[in-house]
């Protein structure tokens, strides 16, 4: 074997290594996992064949262990494609962990994959990267709401984002109201009762993250639910509305439909996609 031919060969060995994962002009749905910074989490990637895409980054609801969050990744990648009507967008839905973590710390993981897209996707998936959108719901809205607080995008939805208030949500898990969950147990033993420490719980409650959105943001909010999330959605619709530092924020309320508002009613498919198609 030449020397000419050996060097060759290490090239195009080096080349294969590197090339994306698919050929140009490809429409494929994968799971990777990607890294940023150091932080590494799991996303599933459903591109569509062009290669020079605007990117939706979504954002699933909690199911609080990490056997289910691929599930939850796909399932949430699955609603919001129904309900966009583009076809040309790719979409990455983040599998964000909750197991054993104190609500809001997964932001890290969050925070790592919109970085990745906006820095590392272009050259890992050989694409263009374009336009770059939020969508989250439920705790994913939670996370791209604070998300917002952080990085600018092309535009943000958050549907019926929470928690809102864990004051008020784990003081009724402390007086016996309601069953105890796991957010609000290991708050407890992290920071001790609401009664003794309502500031740890506060610092991290949507509420206090209602102000300094660097991109334009859509809230969508079934008015049917839960007793809990609606308790606090008036204060909080209050608190955003009043900001000064934010750019355009709008609300979508809608009667007669529930937690999953953005996925159950033609009307919030209609803003929805107005929002992004005029970004």
């Amino acid at each position: 074997m030449t020397r000419l031919y050996c060097f060759s060969l290490i090239l195009l060995i080096l080349w294969s290594c590197t090339k994306s994962e698919s050929p140009a002009g490809t429409a494929y749905r994968t799971t990777k996992n990607i890294s940023y910074n150091g932080v590494n989490v799991n996303v599933v990637i459903d591109k569509p064949q062009n290669d020079a895409v605007d990117v939706l980054i979504v954002y699933h609801g909690t199911v609080t262990f990490d056997y289910k969050i691929l599930d939850a990744a796909n399932n949430t990648l699955d609603g919001f494609k129904r309900i966009l009507l583009r076809t040309d967008m790719m979409i990455v839905s983040v599998a964000y962990p909750e197991e054993n973590l104190l609500m809001g710390d997964n932001l890290l993981h969050a925070e790592a994959a919109l970085l990745w897209v906006k820095n590392k996707a272009g050259q890992e998936l050989g694409i263009t990267v374009k336009k770059i959108f939020l969508g989250g719901h439920s705790q994913g809205g939670y996370l791209v709401t604070r998300l917002n607080t952080l990085h600018p995008t092309d535009g943000v939805i958050a549907n019926g984002p929470g928690p809102l208030n864990l004051i008020y949500r784990c003081q009724l898990e402390e007086n016996g109201q309601i069953q105890n969950s796991i957010a609000c147990t290991l708050l407890k033993n992290t920071y001790g009762t609401i009664t003794a420490n309502p500031d740890a719980y506060f610092q991290r409650s949507l509420l206090n993250f209602t102000n300094g959105f660097k991109s334009d943001i859509l809230f969508v909010q079934g008015l049917n639910d839960s007793p809990i999330q609606m308790y606090s959605w008036p204060v909080f619709k209050q608190d955003v509305s009043a900001c000064a530092n934010c750019q355009d924020v709008q609300f979508l309320e809608l009667p007669g439909v529930g937690h999953a508002a953005l996925f159950e009613s033609a009307q919030a498919a209609v803003v929805f996609n107005d929002f992004i198609n005029a970004r």
